[in-house]
């Protein structure tokens, strides 16, 4: 079991020099150093040894991991200054975690990331990987906050980098909680227009009267309390605009940010006098944008003027190799914001999560595993912490079945759809023998299926 968690915490860390696992009674059982520079044990050095017999200048007091086993609290950051019974002496900023199955601690998991000899008392700190908004002045995000390891995903974020360095419009389609803003706000924030102001503004639902005073401004008196304000066009200069669900915007207002993009000059509602602007238009779309034209829904000329260049951000469900790595990804941000010590999901969860659709994408992920935070107790997420709606999803529908024909073998998911039949017969059983009849098996096949499928 603490094998599992090593691996769980090897995924979570975004760098880490040195990583110890104990049981609760403070002796070592993993061990792992990536800088042999400047911690020189090895694991047979380790293995099996208490851990004030490995560092014997330790105490109960100042070990992070006796008093997280005392106390069953997570210590993050600690600095420690660590002398092993070999004679070497080392400097370390150290994260500690209790390692909790049911309501018992079973262990502790220490990681550590050491200072160089020449620096070792400077300030660095080791962290779970977080997903702060405040990148820099403008607190936006920037390239390196895209999490993925697939190709399609690679590719779009050198085409940010790529287009960032022109002044080109840009439109980026995708479905509710893919990260459109994420993808939008790292082309400001790779430009050269960075330093300038970043303004975004949601068509969704707004009328076109308020639509046109919120982005052109207004002159005083041109309507009943009026006053002379700018509008986003104008507080952007220099910088960017973000229209957001461009395809939500009333069809009349669509022909006067078409002009005002030809013309780099607006109008205050209500004035005279043309405002020069100097903004690059970056928009947004949620639903195919030509199915928007179609409907009279989206003005085919506004379409290719806002489209010199265009991104398309696929579903989650396309990103099989980025659901486990958003998972650690968000599980490393919760731990640091609620002060937790999970260290990943379960077998089973894992599982579900890799045959789930995510409708709701990147961000139903993240909203799922923040709902896990706020009831599972150990340290690994498992299935009953999971809202009900994904608990009881079957991964059989026809939509599902379409979606891995070509990428599993028939009698993988054969296997599958049996597991799952036994796991659900037992669940509505109260013993074996009435699984097996509900089953129409007999008691000991159902045995041989459950030690088979580790049930």
């Amino acid at each position: 079991m603490l094998r599992r968690y090593l691996e769980q915490i090897l995924n979570i860390y975004n760098y880490i020099d040195g990583l110890i696992v104990t049981n609760n009674k403070g002796i070592a059982e993993c061990f792992k150093t990536f800088r042999p520079d400047i911690n020189k044990l090895k694991e047979e050095d380790v293995i099996g040894k208490h851990i004030l017999e490995i560092y014997p200048d330790l105490t109960w007091e100042t070990s992070s991991i006796l008093r997280v086993l005392r106390d069953g609290k997570p210590i993050f950051n600690e600095m420690q200054h660590l002398k092993t019974y070999k004679g070497q002496s080392i400097y370390a900023v150290n994260t500690t975690m209790p390692i909790i199955s049911g309501d018992k601690i079973i262990g502790a998991v220490d990681v550590s990331k050491y200072l160089d000899p020449g620096a070792q008392r400077q300030n660095i700190v080791l962290s779970l990987k977080d997903n702060n908004l405040t990148k820099g002045k403008n607190d936006l995000y920037c390239i390196d906050d895209i999490i993925t390891a697939e190709n399609s995903m690679m590719d779009i974020k050198d085409k940010i980098l790529k287009i960032s360095k022109t002044d080109s419009s840009v439109l980026v389609y995708g479905t509710t909680g893919t990260g459109k803003e994420l993808v939008i706000q790292s082309i400001h924030r790779h430009s050269e227009r960075s330093d300038k102001p970043f303004v975004s503004q949601s068509c969704a639902a707004i009328p076109s009267t308020l639509l046109e005073s919120i982005l052109f401004g207004t002159v005083k008196g041109s309507y009943t309390g009026a006053e002379n304000k700018k509008g986003l066009f104008e507080v952007a200069q220099g910088g960017t605009v973000f229209l957001d669900e461009i395809n939500s915007m009333e069809i009349n207002i669509q022909a006067k940010i078409l002009k005002a993009i030809e013309e780099k000059k607006i109008r205050r509602v209500g004035g005279i006098e043309p405002i020069d602007i100097d903004i690059r238009i970056v928009s947004a779309v949620n639903e195919e944008p030509w199915k928007a034209i179609k409907e009279g829904r989206l003005r085919e000329d506004l379409f290719y003027r806002l489209s010199v260049a265009q991104i398309n951000i696929p579903n989650l469900k396309e990103r099989k190799k980025d659901i486990k790595l958003l998972t650690d990804y968000f599980i490393g941000k919760f731990n640091k914001n609620m002060n937790r010590a999970i260290i990943g999901v379960d077998e089973k969860v894992e599982d579900i999560f890799n045959n789930y659709s995510w409708p709701g994408n990147v961000r139903e992920l993240k909203n799922v595993i923040e709902g896990a935070f706020n009831l599972t107790i150990g340290n690994l997420i498992q299935k009953k912490d999971l809202p009900d709606y994904i608990q009881n999803k079957s991964m059989h529908t026809e939509e599902n079945i379409e979606e891995v024909l070509g990428k599993t073998t028939l009698n993988d998911l054969v296997k599958d759809y049996e597991k799952k039949i036994i796991e659900t017969a037992l669940k509505k059983s109260s013993n074996m023998a009435k699984a097996a009849k509900l089953l129409k098996i007999s008691k000991q096949l159902l045995k041989y299926k459950i030690v088979k499928y580790k049930l």
